[in-house]
């Protein structure tokens, strides 16, 4: 929605601008609370799009939406610390194929389990039951943000 002519109403805005601000704030507090082992944020992120499935670097960089040449630099450091593996692609010999190492996934796996408990620690402590269904509901709607 890039049309100049849009009229955005204030709550929309102020939703906008509490939402994107708490994004950040939880975000920072996912990272408090888990082995970051120092990773870059762009790191992480290679880290985690590789959890769902191995990629090769090119198809890294659209989905990151940067140049390959800065998804190569991030992956040569993750491989350095033992994140990840590389491979032919049996389709394709000329191209790797990127994976999590068992490494890689243990350190995935213990970082998401580890914001999962603390979160899921703090709504025990800080909501009740029913807010705690106002949460679900509200998440329900904002799932619509994600699929566009």
């Amino acid at each position: 929605m890039t049309d100049a002519t849009v009229t955005v109403s204030r709550s929309a805005a102020r939703a906008a601008r509490d939402l994107r601000i708490l994004v950040g704030r939880l975000r920072r507090r996912f990272l408090e609370q888990s082995d970051s082992r120092e990773l870059t944020p762009s790191q992480q992120s290679l880290v985690s799009r590789l959890s769902k499935a191995d990629s090769s670097a090119s198809d890294l960089a659209t989905a990151e939406r940067v140049r390959p040449q800065a998804v190569a630099a991030t992956l040569n450091i993750l491989e350095e610390r033992g994140l990840i593996e590389r491979r032919p692609d049996p389709a394709d010999r000329r191209r790797q194929l990127v994976s999590l190492s068992d490494a890689g996934r243990e350190f995935h796996e213990g970082r998401r389990r580890a914001g999962d408990e603390w979160l899921a620690t703090v709504m025990q402590e800080k909501f009740s039951e029913d807010e705690r269904r106002i949460v679900l509901e509200a998440l329900t709607l904002l799932e619509r943000l994600g699929q566009e």
